[in-house]
């Protein structure tokens, strides 16, 4: 049996990494072949990705965090051919928030990420194909807008140094009183609503912006996509459901947020604003007036947890199982 050949695609902030390199080191003693490839700048990752593909590798890691987890895959889902015929996914945590491998139960240690690579054989996932003003881009994780978008926007790179993911929720709530909303019109098969939005989460997976579950029963298997709609908040009730919306975005806690949000779980989405709106997409702010959001049903395959919560088969799985 030939051995594994896998292509690690590294974020060139986490090149001098002393635990990635021993985790590399490691696994290649253990027999397999595992090339190592740096970014450096915008469009690397898609030519790596192309790269990897012509060499005929078995599985791409993305050693980053979501933007680049976003890139690789993004990169992987452009190719043409199914699933099987691409190499897998593998993700390798580095980020400040990790938020999709947070949620995937995904190891930050570097060797216990390849090992669980080596270990899991690769489940089909669904990815999100956005076409924004007539620009194709593709995202794993989530979509935010509003409140999730500012915070990630405004949180001080200086701060994630120090805190990490905490950094995001400590920006959150110098914003929860100052929440401006966004008037746009959302829309998809069975659901159609106008007005202003003080947060927006399509989900694929159900956590941004370091921990904003926005999207808390998204799953990555179900060919659907789970939406999150904050209607902007009424004078009378601000106080309490500003209260509400920071106890779901932080807690996740589906009972505060089903008080102050339409919930919708749809094939395909589009938004649009009545002036250019932003959306995050995994990390990288998107700005346009017309957003066409839809799910690509088992896009990719992935190397995942055993009971990943975010695959539908363990849709009965708590944080203590």
């Amino acid at each position: 049996m030939p051995r594994p050949h896998w292509r690690l695609v590294l974020n060139g902030k986490c090149s001098g990494n002393g635990a990635v390199r021993d985790a590399v080191h490691a696994l290649r003693a253990r027999g397999v072949e595992l090339d190592v490839r740096v970014t450096w700048e915008a469009g690397d990752a898609m030519r790596l990705v192309d790269a990897a593909v012509a060499d005929g590798v078995d599985t791409v890691i993305a050693a980053g965090g979501d933007g680049t987890l976003n890139e690789v895959a993004g990169a992987l889902a452009a190719q043409p051919g199914d699933a099987d015929a691409l190499p897998a996914l593998g993700l390798l945590p580095l980020g400040t928030a990790n938020d999709f491998a947070t949620a995937a139960g995904i190891p930050d240690d570097p060797l216990a990420a390849l090992e669980l690579v080596a270990r899991q054989p690769p489940v089909p996932i669904d990815l999100v194909r956005v076409d924004a003003d007539g620009q194709c881009r593709w995202y794993a994780n989530l979509a935010s807008g509003g409140f999730g978008t500012q915070v990630t926007v405004e949180t001080n790179e200086g701060l994630k140094k120090v805190l990490g993911g905490l950094a995001y929720f400590i920006t959150g709530l110098s914003r929860i009183g100052r929440i401006e909303p966004i008037v746009a019109h959302v829309s998809g098969p069975g659901f159609d609503w106008h007005g202003g939005f003080v947060a927006l989460g399509i989900g694929n997976g159900r956590q941004a912006g370091g921990g904003q579950l926005l999207c808390p029963d998204a799953r990555i298997d179900d060919g659907l996509l789970d939406v999150t709609v904050v209607p902007e908040l009424e004078t009378e009730r601000a106080a309490t459901l500003r209260t509400a919306l920071h106890t779901a975005l932080t807690e996740g806690r589906v009972a505060a947020l089903d008080q102050v949000a339409l919930r919708p779980r749809l094939p395909d989405v589009v938004i649009e604003g009545e002036a250019p709106l932003t959306l995050n997409l995994d990390g990288e702010p998107v700005r346009a007036r017309r957003f066409a959001l839809a799910c690509a049903p088992r896009r990719l395959r992935m190397h995942l947890p055993p009971g990943c919560r975010l695959l539908a088969a363990n849709a009965g799985a708590t944080d203590d199982d």
